[in-house]
């Protein structure tokens, strides 16, 4: 007689999100504020691109890290205190005094985002019940939705209050934060015993571990893609005449694009499996990007959707397929599917600088849109886990 399907918990999953929403919302709030902190503190060129760069490099060396004592070590400690770093640091840039003190609290938000995404990761996949893919879906939902909405509410805010103002968004936060102390329980699952990091990834992943290495390369070239796209879109269209507000608006598009492809694919790959929706994003991704590199006028925008909507529909599936073969490890192998493989993919982007200082943004930007359909040979190398 088998089991019936374990129902989803509505109420832990509501927080997890919740979590993703309210951090990843706190900590979005540096890059449109980059000009603002520019001129506040008279910054250069490379000044501003430590700010912007400190953030993908301690995603890349924390996460991993943090997973793996978040497998070992059952806590809520990594998800209350990286949510407490969030919502106390950013908001106190406003405050800075000095650049040096706007890098340090910068970065103390930026390691508590790489506190708490493991680990909340980690615990989706114990309360979605039969529906793993589409309940990371909504996970990720949150993320990248805070991310399509903070830029614009944070430069509304200092806009109309100035940047002194921003403390006072510390209050919002502490109340979520409240709310999480009493809602998110202490993470389930088998601890590791490793005492060191590699034996950890040896008894996390075990024999799946070629295929852990497979997606998570998958993972990175996807994300250099999405980074090179929206690091160098934006000031070509501004070079070519469009306004601030328009490339703005381009950019906020792109991700909810990326927010609702997450939620589709994640709900289609509980049905029909994860190599297709590989395939299928990746597939499509290739000529919506390469279309919108060529195009002009108010084609862009749908073209911007679109591009944004394959290229990242499948960060939830990839996350999820590798909790799936790792169930020991899904921590750790959540850190290396979304920080690691993130933040490398965002530390790879100024390789593409480089070739467009020497050939131009377009040329650069239509080799890196044929990347994603160069990748069909890796997805069609994916295992696919059997549903039960």
């Amino acid at each position: 007689m088998t089991e019936p399907p374990k129902k989803a918990n509505i109420r832990v999953l509501f927080a997890l999100t919740l979590i993703h929403f309210t951090g990843d919302f706190y900590n979005a709030f540096t890059t449109p504020l980059l000009p603002v902190f520019a001129g506040v503190f008279a910054l250069s060129l490379t000044e501003v691109g430590v700010i912007s760069g400190l953030g993908r490099f301690l995603s890349f060396v924390v996460q991993p890290n943090v997973g793996y004592f978040a497998d070992r070590y059952r806590t809520r400690f990594f998800i209350l205190g990286g949510i407490f770093l969030s919502v106390t640091a950013v908001p106190l840039t406003g405050a800075a005094p000095s650049y040096a003190v706007l890098l340090c609290l910068t970065a103390l938000g930026s390691i508590g985002s790489a506190m708490f995404h493991p680990s909340v990761a980690g615990m989706v996949y114990p309360y979605a019940g039969s529906r793993p893919g589409f309940a990371y879906s909504i996970f990720n939902m949150g993320g990248t939705f805070a991310f399509a909405i903070s830029p614009l509410f944070i430069t509304w805010y200092v806009s109309d209050r100035g940047l002194a103002a921003m403390p006072w968004l510390m209050a919002p936060g502490f109340a979520v934060l409240a709310y999480l102390f009493f809602t998110v329980p202490v993470p389930e699952g088998e601890k590791l015993e490793s005492d060191t990091f590699f034996g950890t990834l040896r008894e996390a992943f075990g024999q799946v571990w070629q295929w852990i290495a497979l997606i998570w390369v998958i993972m990175v070239l996807r994300a250099f893609v999405a980074h090179v796209f929206r690091t160098y879109l934006p000031v070509l269209y501004v070079e070519e005449g469009f306004s601030l507000v328009s490339v703005g608006a381009m950019i906020t598009l792109f991700s909810l694009a990326g927010t609702a492809s997450g939620m589709i694919f994640g709900y289609c790959s509980d049905r029909i499996g994860f190599r297709k929706l590989f395939f299928c994003s990746f597939i499509l991704a290739s000529p919506c990007l390469l279309l919108l590199v060529w195009a002009g006028g108010l084609w862009v925008y749908p073209l911007m959707f679109l591009s944004g909507f394959f290229i990242m529909a499948t960060l939830p599936l990839g996350v999820t397929l590798a909790q799936t073969l790792a169930p020991k490890g899904r921590s750790m192998a959540s850190s290396l599917m979304m920080g690691f493989a993130f933040g490398l993919g965002g530390t790879m982007t100024p390789i593409a600088g480089a070739f467009a200082d020497a050939f131009g943004i377009r040329p650069v930007l239509a080799c890196a849109a044929l990347i994603p359909v160069m990748l069909l040979l890796f997805v069609s190398r994916l295992p696919e886990p059997r549903k039960t």
